[in-house]
């Protein structure tokens, strides 16, 4: 789900999609044989099942420009830059730069990717982490981490899932309600806006940060 619009994977490797299609972000009718998709708020990217990538929709900072990229197997997007994961862990980018977001050339034995609003993060093979990007809030301040088993990026924070179940944190949480360093047993962890979610082994869920909408009233959700 994009900021204005909705892209849908269908199982035939097809691609619909509704809402705002004021930069052609809806504009997927005639894409085919696609595995994964992933939408920034006024553009769409698709993965194709030969590892190439198709994008349309907003193309301000060249986001869109993925027409070149091969032996891509994910793809993640942020405000305005486009990252893929290659096959043999490198990565590519393209799009707004500004802060180093895209500088990834040189990551290699990366296994997972996630994208914040400006920066993005890698988790290399070994169980350590690796960011470029807008770093004023020190959310790129990860290069201490080891043992992480997954990452998630926010706008101006970056979670690590340790091995351990145990969850570090980097850059600003807008909201101390709660401390994601006592969470325990955590199997997935998403970093949101202003609040963060964790799923644990149990079935169970906790939050942490803004409230105001009742984002984290998670604690009776099982199974």
């Amino acid at each position: 789900a994009g900021y204005k619009h909705t892209v849908g994977l269908k199982s035939d490797g097809t691609v619909v999609a509704a809402g705002s299609n004021k930069y052609g972000e809806c504009n997927v009718s005639g894409w085919t044989d696609i595995i994964a998709i992933t939408v920034a708020s006024e553009y769409t990217v698709g993965l194709k099942s030969d590892g190439t990538v198709v994008a349309t929709g907003k193309n301000e900072n060249g986001e869109c420009n993925v027409a070149d990229w091969t032996d891509v197997i994910a793809v993640f997007v942020g405000r305005a830059h486009t990252v893929g994961l290659k096959s043999d862990g490198t990565v590519v980018a393209t799009g707004n730069n500004i802060h180093g977001e895209c500088n990834v050339s040189d990551w290699t034995d990366i296994i997972a990717v996630s994208v914040g609003w400006e920066h993005t993060v890698g988790l290399k093979s070994d169980g350590t982490v690796v960011a470029t990007g807008y770093n004023t809030l020190r959310q790129c301040n990860v290069s201490e981490w080891s043992n992480i088993a997954a990452v998630s990026a926010s706008n101006a924070y970056t979670l690590g899932l340790k091995t351990d179940g145990t969850v570090v944190l980097a850059g600003y949480f807008p909201d101390g309600r709660r401390d994601v360093s006592i969470w325990t047993d955590i199997i997935a962890v998403v970093a949101g806006y202003k609040h963060t979610v964790g799923l644990k082994s149990d079935g169970t869920v906790v939050a942490a940060g803004e409230h105001d909408y009742g984002e984290c009233d998670v604690s009776d959700w099982t199974d």
